[in-house]
């Protein structure tokens, strides 16, 4: 079983061995024709020759730069920054039961608690606009990262069509300079036409090897593109997996925790009113008062308890907080790998630009 080098895709594969391709293509009839059909007479054929490909591959490199710039990578960050200011807000404190509150609740009423319990409802109402701007977010990576499959498959076909035109424009080359020497024998015993006609074939022989130079240079844009969109990838991919465990599957299990945290600290802190006020009224009961007291004690106590502990609240929290760190940390890093691969196709798109002009 074969098996690629690391991080090269069979695709990637192929376009390395380029040696070896160019060799079966010339064999290939379809190479062939397409050589046969080369009109070396025509200048203006020659110097066109494998244009389509070609400027297709440049108005390719326009798409995966349009892909990189639209990439909608500064906005997470306002995301993060908005949610980091929410969840600062949470106070573990706020749900461990404080010495002398009883009193303060019985005594001042429930402007305490209320106080307590607006903080956090405002608290969640905040982070479930936050989680919807986030999945969309996260909707919007996926698309992008589909994207670029699209473009990663689109820049290999031109990279095949371009060895076409290419092993094709070596085939015609080689088979006019086979006719070279005999022209050339021609010519040398002064014959006129033979001369006009050896002229005309160098000609067509240093146009077509130039036309198949600025091919190769249009196949090297396609190579080099071919890692740079796997790496946008690859970045895409690790945000999207970061986003989804730290925010997108977090986020509603540390709200849930959150509202039953706040509805059973209600609950508690009412029953345990209750008992203070019975308490003190049993003061002045008989002892089987005293036992019926005991009883809703106990009740009170039961009823108190909530369903999700505060640690399990807290350790939600610490997850979507790491998680921001590390979203933060791949986006610095996707954006300077956006930045270099950018700045690589444009500078291999001048490079080709350049070598076009210098043709004409």
């Amino acid at each position: 079983m074969n098996t690629l080098p690391k991080g090269m895709e069979q695709q990637e594969l192929v376009m390395k061995e380029d040696t070896e391709l160019l060799a079966k293509l010339k064999q290939d009839p379809e190479v062939l024709k397409l050589a046969a059909s080369i009109d070396v007479k025509n200048q203006v054929e020659l110097l066109e020759f494998g244009r389509e490909p070609a400027n297709e591959i440049s108005a390719f490199t326009g798409k995966v730069l349009s892909s990189v710039q639209a990439n909608s990578m500064e906005e997470s960050s306002v995301l993060l920054n908005q949610l980091g200011k929410v969840m600062d807000k949470f106070d573990r404190k706020d749900f461990v039961e404080k010495k002398g509150l009883i009193n303060k609740v019985f005594n001042r009423g429930n402007k305490i608690i209320e106080k307590l319990f607006n903080k956090y409802q405002t608290m969640g109402t905040e982070i479930d606009k936050i989680y919807v701007e986030i999945t969309k977010y996260e909707s919007e990576m996926k698309k992008s990262t589909t994207t670029l499959e699209e473009l990663y498959d689109q820049n290999f076909r031109y990279f095949m069509e371009l060895e076409k035109y290419i092993a094709a424009g070596d085939v015609r080359i080689q088979e006019l300079k086979a006719e070279e020497p005999v022209m050339r024998l021609k010519a040398e015993t002064g014959d006129q036409m033979a001369m006009m006609q050896l002229t005309s074939l160098q000609n067509a022989i240093e146009l077509l090897e130039q036309r198949v130079y600025d091919l190769e240079m249009a196949k090297q844009v396609s190579y080099q593109a071919a890692p740079q969109i796997r790496m946008l990838q690859r970045g895409n991919t690790k945000l999207i997996g970061k986003i989804n465990s730290a925010f997108v599957t977090t986020i509603p299990i540390f709200k849930t925790g959150l509202i039953n945290a706040i509805a059973a600290k209600r609950q508690n802190l009412v029953a345990q009113s209750m008992n203070e006020l019975d308490r003190r009224t049993n003061e002045m009961l008989l002892k089987n008062a005293n036992d019926i007291s005991r009883q809703s004690v106990d009740i009170a106590r039961m009823s108190g308890q909530p369903s999700i502990r505060i640690e399990t609240i807290e350790q939600t929290w610490e997850t979507i907080m790491q998680g921001m760190n590390d979203t933060r940390e791949i986006e610095q890093e996707n954006r300077r790998m956006r930045e270099e691969g950018r700045i690589r196709i444009e500078e291999l798109q001048k490079r080709y630009e350049d070598t076009q002009r210098k043709a004409q």
